[in-house]
């Protein structure tokens, strides 16, 4: 199957020859500085000890950890409609293989997605022969694309989302958006700006919409014996978290506590950050704010803690169980907010600050439903704490039963991609 090549991409694609000749040097330079998993980053070369699974295989990809987690609802749609199927899950960040690990759904592997050079693009598809590709949010590769459509497999693009920035800069490309936008058989967005961008760029119309994918995810894992070992000590102290934060967001977070604590509230602030090698730099930060510190990655117990610092990977699950209350990070400064999905799927309460722009219309929805509550600074943060907030927390649940819904929706229309005859 062929399409009109535009000049952009094929520009792009003579420019990705050259990266194939320098992958493997800038790889094992990014080995020696921790940027890459040092028993997987051959997989960005295209090279697996993996065996495809046998029968039909859907392929579906997202960049980071939060894309690629967001994903598993979708999968467990599929396969709920087509037990015969067997995903593959590929991405790009390093810190999302350790996590994804322990919350694949059953008949799934995950993969590092190669590098966009011809010939590792070759091989990645001559070894696992998809029958169906789905991409998701705002990552596309154009050798990818392009080769995936001249064999015939059909493309999705799925859960696109795309502001005002993002749209203008992939304008300034020219045809290449455009060129490869025609070459996907169904592309939807997960809100109505994203739509209309996309359509600006030569998206064929029209765009269908749907919840975003981290609505129908299912609830993140917790290690039973874990949670137990962490909530006993601690009895009936009230506690919070402070999910995916950064120090705008904890700053709001102390002060917040500082506020509770000269009313005798004794609760208990679990700071969970977006990079968990920031732990000792928010343990010096709560102890300057007054606040005994305890860090989790050196084995200490939070029950003596007035902040407990998470800095884990892959426990996020554990931290949205032992609290019913979560202050979302990335809500106070630059980030513009994290999934709010994660804590409200495990019926807790959150709260936000005033920037949430990466997930304008998930904090709009639960705003509106009552199900979350925009704080603008640290007193109205202690001033929320020190309310019931316990409904709140199942009209999130019902909200996101309603999103998993739509995504059902969007299951079927994906499975009538397939085609008749197995791809390979």
């Amino acid at each position: 199957m062929t399409a009109p090549t535009g000049t952009a991409l094929r520009l792009y694609g003579w420019a990705a020859r050259g990266l194939g000749l320098i992958a493997p040097l800038a790889l094992k330079r990014r080995l020696k500085r921790g940027k890459e998993d040092p028993a997987r980053w051959r997989e960005k070369l295209a090279e697996t000890s993996v065996a495809r699974p046998e029968g039909r295989l859907v392929w579906l990809h997202a960049v980071g950890l939060g894309e690629v987690m967001a994903l598993r609802g979708l999968i467990l749609e599929l396969a709920a409609r087509r037990p015969d199927l067997s995903f593959l899950i590929t991405s790009t960040a390093k810190s999302s293989a350790e996590v994804v690990a322990a919350n694949l759904p059953a008949r799934t592997v995950h993969q590092f997605l190669p590098l966009d050079a011809p010939r590792f693009v070759g091989r990645f598809l001559d070894h696992w022969r998809p029958d169906l590709s789905v991409w998701a949010e705002q990552d596309l590769w154009p050798n990818f694309v392009r080769e995936i459509h001249a064999r015939g497999i059909p493309l999705a693009l799925v859960n696109a989302r795309m502001n005002d920035r993002a749209g203008k800069s992939r304008a300034r490309a020219g045809r290449l958006y455009s060129d490869l936008y025609a070459r996907f058989r169904l592309i939807a967005a997960q809100d109505e700006s994203s739509a209309r961008a996309l359509e600006g760029l030569g998206a064929p119309g029209p765009v269908l919409r749907h919840a975003s994918l981290k609505v129908a995810a299912p609830p993140l894992v917790a290690d039973p014996v874990k949670l137990e070992g962490l909530a006993a000590p601690l009895g009936g102290r009230p506690r919070w978290c402070l999910g995916s934060s950064h120090s705008e967001d904890e700053a709001v977070a102390f002060a917040a506590l500082k506020a509770l604590r000269a009313k005798g509230d004794p609760s208990l602030l679990i700071v969970a950050p977006r990079r968990i090698g920031r732990g000792a730099e928010i343990v010096r930060a709560a102890d300057a704010a007054g606040f005994v510190a305890a860090l989790r990655s050196t084995g200490a117990r939070p029950d003596g803690a007035d902040v407990y610092v998470a800095d884990t990977f892959g426990e996020m699950g554990l931290w949205y169980r032992l609290c019913d209350r979560v202050l979302m990070g990335g809500t106070f400064g630059l980030v513009e907010g994290h999934n709010p999905w994660e804590p409200v799927r495990l019926g807790a309460a959150v709260l936000h600050g005033p920037r949430t722009a990466n997930f304008a219309t998930d904090y709009a929805a639960l705003d509106t439903a009552g199900a979350a509550l925009p704080v603008a600074d640290a007193d109205a943060v202690a001033a929320a704490l020190g309310a019931d907030l316990s409904a709140m927390g199942h009209r999130g649940q019902a909200l996101a039963e309603q999103g998993s819904a739509d995504i059902a929706e969007l299951a079927d229309r994906l499975i009538a991609l397939l085609p008749a005859v197995r791809n390979g």
